[in-house]
């Protein structure tokens, strides 16, 4: 069984008739974020301000559907500028314990949607207390 999360509390209104976010059992499929704010507009800043909000976005999303950033085992980050990654890696290790990091694909855009700067997606599992993932 799934479950498409398409609203809720914290979430930004989208005009695409898609889903932030796709559950089966016990695995999130996380739409593409970017810096949008709850009425769908798009807030436009540096890469980090993009990605701070994008995934402040992700956060809420996985909170609707039952997960947490620490239930995520890949993100997947499209840049509009390479040179912007090691900003971008400073609000990862932030947001993620060295250990526990997710699995990440990183790559150039030629453009994203509102012509932002960042954009990301990503999947989170739910893992029980016993297994190797969780400790």
């Amino acid at each position: 069984m799934k479950q498409c999360i398409t609203e809720g509390a914290n979430l930004p209104a989208w005009s695409s008739p898609i889903s932030h976010a796709v559950v089966a059992g016990d695995t999130c499929y996380l739409s593409g974020q970017l810096a949008i704010d709850l009425d769908g507009n798009y807030v436009p800043g540096t890469s980090l301000e993009e990605a701070r909000r994008a995934f402040q976005n992700i956060g809420h999303v996985l909170q609707a559907s039952g997960f947490t950033l620490k239930d995520m085992v890949f993100v997947d980050i499209a840049f509009i500028d390479l040179a912007d990654v090691p900003q971008v890696n400073t609000l990862f290790a932030e947001l993620f314990d060295a250990g526990r990091r997710p699995a990440r694909t990183v790559y150039q855009a030629a453009r994203l949607p509102y012509d932002a700067r960042i954009k990301v997606a990503g999947v989170a599992v739910r893992t029980s207390a016993g297994h190797p993932a969780a400790r």
